[in-house]
């Protein structure tokens, strides 16, 4: 796999910089240290064959639903992208391999996690699909976070999100696998 470098500002990286990983956790190419969430990635391609991607992030919205440790709730259509709902995966420390089971765990037929106190994961069979599922999950997040700011958010019925989950299938012009 590859992955972005340890504490290296995403506007810096430069190409020779990105870290290759075989699926044992070992850098077989590249001089920086992997990213310190290697594993929590890993974890994804070893038991999910629908993930090819996996983007991790800390965006403001998700994360603030992190922090108070809440699941985003199927209160816009739009969180179809990454199933149901997105769940809120057990706190772990950062870069541990508890991190990475509970995140695996909470992801389990989902699309994206809320990771407690820390922010986000998603995963698609692509990274145009993957940064969609953020950019969606985040904006969903944020328009929760206004609703419930001035009343309890009207969650759509599992039917509703599995209808969703259908239309979406033939929606727009990415390419499927």
């Amino acid at each position: 796999m590859t992955i972005t470098p340890s504490g290296i500002d995403f506007f810096q990286i430069q190409p020779e910089d990105i870290v290759i990983m075989d699926l044992n956790g070992k850098v077989v190419e590249g001089t920086r240290n992997p990213s310190s969430e290697w594993e929590m990635h890993l974890l994804q391609y070893k038991v999910r064959n629908d993930i090819d991607t996996v983007i991790h992030a800390h965006t403001t919205y998700a994360t603030v639903l992190a922090c108070l440790r809440w699941e985003l709730p199927a209160t816009h259509y739009m969180i179809a992208v990454a199933g149901k709902n997105v769940r809120c995966a057990k706190y772990a420390t950062y870069g541990s391999h508890e991190l990475a089971v509970n995140t695996t765990e909470a992801m389990t037929d989902r699309k994206a996690v809320i990771l407690a106190n820390h922010g986000i994961l998603a995963g698609a069979n692509d990274l145009l699909n993957t940064f969609n599922i953020i950019e969606e999950i985040e904006y969903c997040s944020q328009i929760y976070y206004m609703a419930k700011s001035i009343e309890e958010p009207v969650v759509l019925p599992n039917e509703e999100m599995t209808l969703m989950a259908e239309k979406f299938k033939t929606y727009g012009q990415r390419t499927k696998k």
